[in-house]
């Protein structure tokens, strides 16, 4: 009852191997999840483009730019993108030159003729504008004048110019429209954060993510980072969050109801996770919670050799810790005991991300803007599909048109 609402998670499992909403030239190298998301952020950003004014977006943590090739390529807006992975923007380039290649090929003619079982047919002709690719990292202590530091690691040439300009306005002279999907961690509050101090970002939209990397340290007045941002929540008491807390926070819901009704294999894990965790603190008591990750498909393999793979990121020697001892054949048999606790866990990591996204939410009515929350993404293709969107002038109309965007989307 406390958590935001999701939004229905109707429709099949999964979303379809390919969007018939994308251009087909768009869906290259972008899994379906990618498409559903990039889709219907894109039009969210077109309507608040619609209604600032803006034609200029700029995209932080755009990856290999499939969200910054759909606004740019697909709906016509000048995008900047942003990436602190010099080797992911590389690559971005890439995928950005293939594209226009295979434009020149086709003349414009416009978009290919849609798959027979497609029920509509790719919205949009392509147009030969790309993006442009800049390698740095958001300072989130910096003001906004001093946007960008250098990419990790360094790109050789010349240093990269601040895509929101000098004072005022961007480089030629207008507002932009900042967004990040799936901005991990302090990310998306620093997103945040530039939005409310600087005049040339129009508005914001903002998916969040990983929220156990958020910063929980008090902060210094003038510039909030990571949990809490707003002086509404930093004054209730109690309202600090654990890592457990966050991290539980992060997982979908939908997903984990749909493994317990099956009795999926991939509950293993939760149980091979925890003994990991009690053999890790046994021989180390110092380390805790380290993020491990064995690999995706570990509710496949036998516990040594999930062990195997795990304690040597823990920095331990697999060969020094009893893998096939009693104590831990006694664990292992606790299976039933571990779901049901990371059951409870999932029931309440909704309230959690609520708890996580009203701060950032009355951050932003504190300093006097107009925002909403809107559940963008079907959530059992996107369990991360709350999306905030804050701006300088009234939402109204942007948020009125979002309803129909769904109905003609792929939700």
């Amino acid at each position: 009852a406390l958590a935001f609402p999701r939004g229905c998670p109707g429709g099949p499992p999964r979303p379809p191997c390919q969007s018939s909403h994308l251009h087909p030239l768009l869906r290259r190298h972008v899994k379906p999840k990618k498409q559903h998301e990039i889709q219907h952020l894109g039009k969210l950003l077109q309507r608040l483009s619609q209604a600032t004014g803006c034609k200029r977006v700029v995209d932080i943590g755009a990856g290999q730019g499939h969200l910054s090739r759909f606004l740019a390529f697909g709906l016509g807006l000048s995008v900047t993108a942003v990436e602190s992975d010099s080797r992911l923007a590389g690559l971005a380039e890439r995928f950005d030159q293939e594209l226009l290649r295979e434009l020149g090929k086709t003349r414009g003619l416009g978009p290919e003729r849609p798959p027979r079982r497609c029920r509509n047919p790719p919205l949009q002709t392509l147009t030969p504008q790309a993006p442009r690719h800049v390698a740095g990292r958001l300072n989130p202590a910096a003001p906004w004048e001093e946007f960008l530091l250098p990419p990790d690691p360094p790109r050789p040439g010349p240093a990269a110019r601040n895509p929101l300009g000098g004072p005022g306005g961007s480089e030629d002279g207008g507002q932009v429209l900042l967004t990040g999907l799936h901005a991990c961690g302090d990310l998306g509050p620093a997103l945040l954060c530039h939005f409310a101090r600087s005049p040339a970002v129009a508005a914001v939209a903002l998916a969040g993510c990983c929220y156990m990397k958020l910063s929980t340290a008090p902060q210094p007045p003038g510039c909030p980072l990571g949990y809490p941002l707003s002086a509404s929540v930093a004054t209730l008491p109690g309202h600090q969050l654990s890592y457990r807390a966050r991290e539980a926070a992060c997982h979908a819901l939908e997903e984990y109801e749909g493994r317990l009704r099956g009795g999926s294999a991939h509950l293993h894990a939760h149980c091979y996770r925890a003994v990991l965790e009690s053999l890790i603190r046994a021989a180390d008591p110092g380390k805790r919670h380290l993020g491990l990750q064995p690999g995706r498909k570990a509710h496949a393999l036998s516990f040594p050799q999930y062990a195997h793979l795990g304690l040597p990121l823990a920095g331990l020697d697999p060969a020094e810790v009893p893998l096939d001892s009693g104590a831990v054949g006694a664990m292992l048999e606790q299976q039933h005991k571990v779901v049901a606790f990371c059951t409870l866990g999932q029931l309440l990591a909704p309230t959690v991300e609520t708890l996580i996204l009203l701060d950032r939410l009355l951050y932003l009515r504190e300093q006097g803007f107009p925002c909403a929350l809107v559940p963008l993404f079907n959530p059992r293709f996107s369990p991360r599909n709350l999306v905030l969107v804050a701006a300088r002038t009234p939402l109204a109309v942007v948020l009125a048109g979002l309803d129909k965007d769904s109905e003609d989307g792929d939700s």
